[in-house]
């Protein structure tokens, strides 16, 4: 069975949906709207019609793009707060989904109506104007990863991912950094080594600790 969805921290996440009729919030808090899903669970998969304009309340979805290799890139994430381009789109041009979302952690998302969606887009200004800005700044991620791609080397993209995902000590597998590089685990695994060698990290099972920040900043320049 569902679960009541709590209206203030909806509303807390998502301020563009203050302001609307009781009645329409009461919609989207009706007892079944709440989804929770396990980590790994698979959010959304390619050629699936989309169900729904996904509101994420805890955790955390990655989007990935997978080639007929199998191999995978990490397009973006999704954190509570904001939401998947990927979804809108699919639900402004009648098209299924062109990529996956997959449960990093465990999730607690609202799935809103495909219905309700196009209504507020029509006649609620500040729901419309987060959609676009969502559009807006997901579109400049993903021109920064089609230029990462196609211009920058292997070992200056791994240097940013380990910078980006912040801290000092990285519990992370040589597998999972490359599906993120949409590279493979031997090239990563290699890069890896010469890192060390160079005293920029040094390496541990499934963890990785800096222990050069500034020498990776450097190399991330480059």
């Amino acid at each position: 069975m569902g679960e009541r969805i709590a209206l203030p921290r909806l509303l807390e996440l998502y301020p563009a949906l203050a302001g609307l009729p009781e009645d329409r919030l009461g919609t989207l808090l009706r007892p079944d709207a709440a989804l929770r899903l396990p980590a790994g669970s698979t959010v959304f998969a390619e050629h699936q019609p989309c169900q729904g304009f996904p509101l994420l309340l805890d955790g955390s979805i990655k989007v990935v793009k997978q080639a007929p290799s199998g191999r995978e890139l990490l397009l973006y994430r999704v954190l509570p707060g904001g939401s998947c381009i990927i979804s809108s789109s699919c639900l402004l041009g009648s098209t299924d989904y062109n990529a996956r979302g997959i449960a990093e952690t465990p999730l607690t998302l609202v799935a809103l109506p495909v219905a309700e969606f196009g209504r507020l887009l029509v006649d609620h200004p500040p729901f419309r104007d987060f959609v676009f800005h969502l559009f807006a700044e997901r579109i400049g991620e993903l021109m920064q990863l089609v230029e990462e791609v196609a211009f920058a080397r292997l070992d200056q993209r791994l240097a940013r991912l380990i910078l980006a995902r912040g801290g000092h000590v990285l519990n992370v597998t040589h597998q999972q950094l490359a599906d993120e590089l949409g590279s493979v685990r031997e090239i990563v695994s290699r890069l890896l080594k010469g890192f060390a060698a160079q005293g920029l990290v040094s390496l541990g099972r499934e963890q990785l600790t800096v222990t050069d920040r500034a020498g990776l900043q450097k190399l991330a320049a480059v």
